[in-house]
C-alpha cells in the first residue's frame, strides 16, 4: 500500500512538469523562429537598401517607399500597410493616393 502512495506522488510530479516543459519548448522555437525572419529581413534590407528614398517631409524626416501611394506608412522604418518590406514597384495592391 506504501509503494501505490509513494508511486502517486513521483506520477503526479511528473505530470504537473509536462506543460512548463512544453510552454518552453514553443517558446524557443518561436524565438528561433523570430531570429530567422529577422536576419532575412536584416539581409533584404542590406541587399537591397532603402529603395525610392524622397525628399525629407518637415517633422518625419526621410520616408521609404513610394509616397503617392494611399497605402504609404509615411514612416522612415515601414514601406506601407500592405506590403512593409516592399519593393513598391509591381506591388499588386498599389492605389494612388487623392491629393486634393
Amino acid at each position: 500500500m506504501r509503494w501505490k502512495s509513494v508511486f502517486e506522488v513521483i506520477l503526479i510530479f511528473i505530470l504537473s512538469l509536462i506543460p512548463p516543459m512544453l510552454s518552453v519548448i514553443v517558446m524557443r522555437k518561436a524565438e528561433a523562429r523570430a531570429r530567422v525572419r529577422l536576419r532575412a529581413a536584416m539581409e533584404a534590407t542590406a541587399v537591397r537598401g532603402l529603395q525610392r528614398i524622397r525628399q525629407p517631409l518637415e517633422g518625419a524626416g526621410y520616408l521609404i517607399g513610394d509616397i503617392t501611394c494611399q497605402y504609404n506608412a509615411r514612416s522612415t522604418y515601414i514601406r506601407c500597410a500592405v506590403n512593409p518590406v516592399g519593393p513598391c514597384e509591381e506591388c499588386r495592391n498599389y492605389q494612388p493616393r487623392e491629393f486634393s
